[in-house]
């Protein structure tokens, strides 16, 4: 199956910015003569992946397809990925081979729901690969107002994490380390791209990123990915102030290929950001309970 030009152009740019990023020394090749370009020489690669140069070079002009998963694996050795760039190396060699499909959003179960209303005191929401935000629980509304009262929001009818950062000039306030939170938006789309190429949706987000923000163009030409994401999240919230949460993401499985992504925000106990939270939660049951329609007489 022939693949198509935009896709040949992800291969080539990804390698060829793993191997901008690698030393002769750092891979225990010498460093002799003058280098026109910074990091490895295609051959060098080729060496280390115990393959032709012209076999490589062919590689990374995006010819992927018939490559086996022995050989995808020594190249992503000899450029050291880490573990999310390898997986998006052989996404990109799978959908290479795969013929075209549309791939269909799909409702949150109701059990799904359920978990994440049962999490009272933890701010949990569903987002899809594209970074929709799919389902929220009471407090992770809350916590993510500035998200979901955004024009980002109201002009497309669902909040997109993405589109904020980097469209909503308010982000840089909300997002504390707004370069982290735009680094990792980026490379969560360049994966998702990689892993669905023919996803329009997802290539009209980013048409849309890229036409719009100079700031998308940049990282996303870095040609990061990011799959799996957790750690720290600082935030500045207008009705609480700052927030330090952890948050921990895990694969949500659905039908039709898709997968979504749980993710769950918690404050250290007995902190700041642990009252704040909690404030944030009474806040947010006060307004569920005034918005909620009252028994009518029997």
């Amino acid at each position: 199956m022939e693949q198509r030009p935009d896709h040949r152009d992800q291969i080539r740019d990804f390698l060829a910015t793993r191997r901008a990023k690698l030393t002769p020394e750092q891979v225990g090749l010498p460093a002799s003569g003058r280098r026109r370009v910074p990091g490895l020489r295609r051959e060098e690669v080729a060496v280390l992946a115990g393959v032709s140069t012209e076999w490589y070079t062919r590689l990374e002009k995006g010819h992927i397809s018939g490559v086996s998963e022995e050989v995808l694996d020594a190249v992503a050795q000899a450029l050291r990925l880490d573990q999310d760039e390898r997986t998006y190396l052989f996404d990109l060699a799978h959908a290479a081979r795969r013929a075209p499909s549309r791939r269909k959003d799909v409702q949150v179960p109701p059990p799904v729901q359920w978990l994440l209303d049962s999490m009272t005191m933890s701010a949990a929401f569903v987002r899809n690969a594209r970074t929709d935000l799919v389902a929220v629980n009471a407090l992770a509304r809350s916590v993510l107002a500035p998200v979901f009262d955004s024009t980002t929001t109201a002009q497309h009818g669902r909040a997109n994490l993405a589109r904020y950062i980097f469209l909503d000039p308010g982000s840089r306030q909300f997002f504390v380390d707004w370069d982290a939170a735009a680094v990792v938006a980026a490379a969560l789309l360049r994966a998702e791209a990689g892993r669905e190429p023919h996803d329009r949706a997802l290539r009209e987000l980013i048409g849309e990123l890229s036409t719009v923000s100079t700031e998308f163009r940049s990282r996303w030409a870095a040609h990061d990915v990011r799959i799996r994401h957790d750690g720290t999240k600082r935030l500045w919230h207008p009705q609480v102030g700052d927030l330090e949460l952890t948050f921990q993401s895990l694969d949500l499985p659905m039908s039709n290929r898709t997968l979504y992504d749980l993710t769950v925000y918690t404050a250290e106990p007995g902190s700041t950001s642990e009252d704040r939270l909690k404030l944030l939660a009474s806040l947010a049951a006060t307004h569920s309970q005034a918005t909620e329609p009252t028994d009518l007489p029997r």
